[in-house]
């Protein structure tokens, strides 16, 4: 089975080609250049793979939460690629990639998502496949939710933007936290592969992004009260 994952989510552009468990993947700092970068990639990507689009299964993508023209950049251009060459797509949460590219089994993910919340959401491994202990939501990093128990990982740009905060709401619950981390396509191909092997693939038309907030900017007024 050949499935091609892309994420755009965050200022990282990232494809990957997984291929019966091997996954080959091209990164590369984006900025607001996704749209730009994005097919190139994924042309080089198959061509150094040496195979075409129509000789794969699926395409799995990330879906958010993230920046809102990124997720739609990623949704946009797995609807078109699955759309011309009749392929199934699944939508990856980005939080899970995150828990998935840990190589931790009890992770707490947390995407910075501005005016002082974060994405967030808990999962434990187990038989390698994730169960959510929390499901993704939006909230302030002193109110997130809580989790059971101790040795929980924490990963993502909430803990680099709001570590002092979750170190304080999760006392004496993390083994430690790496904030450096970003969602990328080889975990996305991953969770997609077992997403297409369950039979869960859905129709282009299905391929959905997960918002988790409807307001992207706060008024002056707002702002001065922050």
């Amino acid at each position: 089975m050949r499935i091609l994952a892309l994420d755009t989510s965050t200022e990282y552009c990232s494809v990957a080609l997984w291929q019966d468990g091997a996954v080959v993947e091209h990164c590369e700092l984006a900025g607001q250049k996704h749209s730009e970068m994005l097919m190139g990639m994924l042309d080089a990507l198959l061509n150094e793979a040496g195979v075409k689009l129509a000789q794969v299964d699926g395409i799995a993508f990330g879906k958010g939460p993230g920046s809102f023209t990124g997720v739609r950049i990623a949704c946009g251009a797995a609807q078109g690629l699955a759309l011309g060459a009749n392929l199934p797509v699944a939508g990856v949460c980005t939080l899970e990639a995150l828990a998935e590219a840990s190589g931790k089994s009890r992770v707490i993910a947390a995407l910075d998502a501005r005016m002082g919340e974060v994405y967030h959401a808990a999962y434990e491994k187990h038989d390698d496949a994730w169960t959510t202990v929390s499901d993704p939501c939006l909230c302030k990093p002193e109110d997130a939710p809580a989790v059971p128990g101790k040795d929980w990982f924490g990963v993502g740009s909430g803990f680099a933007m709001h570590g002092k905060a979750l170190e304080e709401r999760y006392a004496g619950q993390l083994l430690g936290m790496d904030g450096s981390m970003v969602p990328q396509a080889a975990a996305i191909a991953v969770l997609g592969a077992a997403q297409f092997a369950l039979g869960r693939g859905v129709d282009a038309a299905e391929a959905l992004p997960l918002y988790l907030r409807d307001k992207v900017a706060l008024k002056t007024s707002e702002r001065v009260q922050r």
